[in-house]
């Protein structure tokens, strides 16, 4: 199977890797359940979802299936001027779900796309009502993807460094901190003040590849409530945190005041298909709905609402709001607790976090935590070793598992943690 390496070495680039100086791209032939099948036979548990997206296990046979029905009927088709069931069916699945305020769903591809359109949607709300608003306010460490608009509205470091030049200018407020708070507010309210302020991104309540940082959801709810105040928009990125990952299906649930747009995608098909949705609320449609046809939002993809993404999607929904995938969350969050009370007083651990399905483990360090911290060249080859997929975001080591993984499955790779913080 060394030949397969071969090939690719000489012919792919893979996504947040240094072309010199990394170790060969492990070979997948197969995977199954929450195991990834390597090509010598070993069985990786896939821990962090294989990049947050991954909600029922891989290859599972009902998403099989509901693909495989799909192709037999429709592979795809414009969907400017034409519709079809799979897409008509997602849109009244997930507005079941999403806040009572949302009211149509706008589709693409991935999460970055679906970041972008809100952002494009919120521009032109308030060029169609023909009122200048154009800055945005952000938090920092945000991280919303990584096309322009998306780079423009995140924190500006290594990832975006040779770009910035391009980008448009985004007003960023400190993480909120605990002790942080009051002062936070006190700037997020004089920057929403301003006339200009068209709308406030964030990453609700965790911040995933910042570290997995969490913040509290009665702050967030005070800054939507009086970004509401000023006619601010209030666009909630739920790109990672949708679909049960912080315990409840999306993370704007925890707070009273909802948002206006809503980006999702990753979880949306269980990992089988790559698809992007923004939601708006009736608000929003209203500076839309016009014969004028300058107020029409110009903007598509070749593969807007694709028939096998969106069939795929309604078997995950189904999935997803059965009542043994909803105890598994919460299984999955009473774990995590425990595991958190277990290690709380070891002092190789800088902070412990965890919200719903996600675990978070700060490690101490001689170096602040980043993204480029030296320990992620340990962490992620000694669970490889273990057979345990962990990407570590610098310092922080995370779980993100598919909701199926079993009590013992988790014990093991708690195990293989507490082992690893021996070895510091």
């Amino acid at each position: 199977m060394n030949e397969w390496i071969e090939k690719d070495k000489n012919s792919i680039w893979h996504p947040f890797t240094p072309l010199l100086g990394t170790p060969d791209p492990i070979l997948i032939t197969s995977a199954s359940g929450i195991y990834l099948h390597t090509a010598e036979g070993k069985m990786i548990i896939d821990a962090v979802s294989s990049w947050w997206v991954n909600l029922h296990g891989h290859s599972h046979p009902k998403l099989a299936e509901a693909l495989a029905e799909q192709a037999k009927k429709l592979e795809h088709v414009i969907f400017a001027g034409f519709t079809h069931p799979s897409a008509i069916q997602l849109a009244e699945n997930l507005l079941s779900i999403l806040p009572n305020n949302q009211s149509r769903i706008f589709f693409s591809d991935n999460g970055s796309t679906a970041v972008e359109v809100a952002i494009k949607i919120a521009i032109q709300y308030w060029h169609n009502n023909k009122i200048n608003r154009k800055k945005i306010i952000a938090i920092e460490g945000a991280y919303h993807g990584d096309t322009f608009g998306a780079m423009s509205i995140a924190d500006r470091g290594a990832f975006s460094a040779p770009f910035d030049s391009y980008l448009f200018e985004t007003h960023f407020i400190e993480f909120p901190t605990p002790e942080k708070e009051e002062q936070i507010l006190k700037v997020f309210k004089q920057l929403v003040d301003e006339e200009d302020t068209a709308a406030f991104i964030y990453e609700p309540i965790v911040q995933g590849a910042a570290g997995m940082r969490m913040y509290d959801e009665i702050f967030l709810n005070k800054l939507n409530e009086y970004a509401k105040k000023r006619e601010v928009i209030c666009i909630a990125d739920e790109v990672f945190t949708g679909f049960g990952r912080t315990g409840k299906l999306f993370a704007s649930d925890y707070c009273e005041m909802k948002p206006d747009i809503m980006a999702l995608s990753k979880g949306i098909t269980g990992g089988t298909m790559p698809l992007g949705v923004t939601s708006v609320s009736g608000k929003i449609i209203k500076a839309f709905e016009s014969e004028d046809a300058h107020k029409t939002f110009f903007h598509g993809h070749s593969y807007t609402a694709n028939p096998l993404a969106c069939a795929v999607a309604n078997a995950s929904f189904k999935l997803l709001m059965e009542s043994a995938c909803q105890e598994n969350i919460q299984r999955i969050a009473e774990n995590h607790r425990r595991f958190i009370q277990k290690i709380m007083n070891n002092p190789s651990i800088k902070n412990l976090r965890s919200k719903g399905t996600i675990l978070a483990i700060e490690l101490k360090t001689e170096n602040e935590s980043s993204y480029f911290n030296e320990v992620r060249k340990r962490i992620y080859p000694f669970f490889i070793d273990k057979n345990i997929l962990l990407r570590p975001l610098g310092n922080v080591i995370y779980i993100v598992p598919p909701y199926i993984i079993t009590n013992s499955e988790l014990d093991y790779i708690y195990a293989s943690i507490e082992e690893f913080l021996e070895t510091l």
